[in-house]
């Protein structure tokens, strides 16, 4: 499937090439802001096989992230739990200080809203990628 044609699928935008956060995923990503104010929100849209870094939502006190999957297949996996498949309308609420990555399926588009969870001094840490070995196991 094209990226035209997944978008047809979406009702929120696949948005532009995610080139600023590019370093912290394999693969392309797109990024669609769709609320800046009140509580950020943003569609993030994974070409198949992309994902992102391992990383952690930091804060010092509340925080975190909300997933809300819109579109596609894809996973998420938090450190040495199996993985979890999103499909649309499947929510992840992961906590802060939790190690995790997300991303699509190797055969297809994913998207998901990116919810961020307001609290105090605030901050992602990326570590290392998801290598291939690791992905190419997730059936």
């Amino acid at each position: 499937m094209t990226k035209e044609e997944f978008q047809k699928m979406l009702m929120f935008p696949i948005g532009d090439p995610n080139d600023a956060y590019a370093k912290y995923f394999v693969g392309q990503s797109y990024l669609a802001p769709l609320s800046t104010v009140q509580v950020p929100i943003f569609n993030v849209t994974f070409e198949p096989g992309c994902r992102n870094n391992w990383h952690i939502h930091r804060a010092k006190s509340g925080g975190g992230q909300i997933l809300v999957c819109v579109g596609g297949r894809g996973w998420y996996q938090e450190w040495g739990k199996d993985a979890v498949e999103l499909t649309p309308g499947k929510v992840i609420n992961i906590p802060a200080s939790v190690k995790h990555w997300h991303g699509a399926q190797a055969d297809s588009w994913m998207s998901h809203l990116a919810i961020e969870v307001a609290g105090e001094e605030t901050r992602n840490e990326w570590l290392e990628a998801v290598n291939d070995e690791e992905y190419s196991k997730l059936k």
